[in-house]
């Protein structure tokens, strides 16, 4: 069921340059976005295009923003939610609670529970010298293979994002490594080993996962995990 709708066919070619898809449009309404909706000046905030959403039973999944308002918002999803549905988003460490509106072939519409206070949502990503947004992570348990030149280790990853992995159990010599991570029906990702405690580490991909790599692999994954479960009763 998850496969279906992960895999189906885009109406527009994805990474197929288009500043009105590829920016997230935000607006002072408290309406809520609507799939006809184009604004003649959107406001691009390219470290808000991407949001963690978590449903009422605990899965997780990345979303890609579209259109941003002070009363909820338009995203496309990989994995499917039904009108009524309770979700929580992560936008910018920020909490916050909402509702499913509508759904159309693959995008939804979130009415928050409470309006929120866009310029202080947008004050939180304001650029600083030195400073890179960290992507939303989602939390996993898999096993994952290491290779640090003609070494492997296999390590437990716990989460991952569009830009790097958590993983252990690690040694220290490790840090600042290039390695390259094959993480279980994951294609080898190049990456390097950015910071360690306690024999866990941080690894940051030289190149980041595209959104629909890592939603279709998270798919495969519930879809997995579904189908043991129907098998045990």
């Amino acid at each position: 069921m998850f496969g279906n709708l992960i895999r189906r066919k885009p109406a527009r070619p994805l990474g197929q340059p288009d500043d009105a898809f590829d920016s997230t449009s935000f607006s002072l309404s408290t309406a809520v976005p609507r799939p006809e909706e184009r604004r003649d000046d959107p406001r691009a905030l390219s470290t808000l295009r991407l949001a963690k959403l978590t449903e009422a039973d605990g899965r997780e999944q990345l979303i890609r923003l579209r259109n941003v308002s002070a009363g909820g918002l338009m995203a496309e999803i990989g994995l499917p939610l039904v009108v009524g549905d309770q979700v929580a988003l992560d936008l910018n460490s920020q909490a916050i609670p909402a509702t499913v509106v509508w759904t159309r072939e693959g995008t939804v519409g979130l009415k928050y529970d409470q309006n929120v206070d866009l310029g202080e949502l947008l004050a939180g990503r304001k650029p600083r010298h030195g400073f890179r947004p960290r992507p939303p992570r989602l939390e996993v348990e898999c096993k994952a293979t290491l290779k640090l030149g003609k070494t492997y280790y296999t390590v437990d990853v716990h989460d991952i994002s569009l830009g790097g992995l958590k993983v252990e159990p690690i040694e220290e010599y490790c840090l600042g490594k290039q390695v390259v991570v094959v993480v279980e029906s994951l294609r080898p990702i190049r990456g390097e080993v950015r910071w360690f405690s306690e024999r866990k580490a941080g690894i940051v991909f030289d190149k980041p996962m595209r959104f629909e790599e890592l939603a279709e692999w998270i798919g495969k994954r519930l879809e997995m995990a579904a189908l043991k479960a129907s098998r045990k009763h």
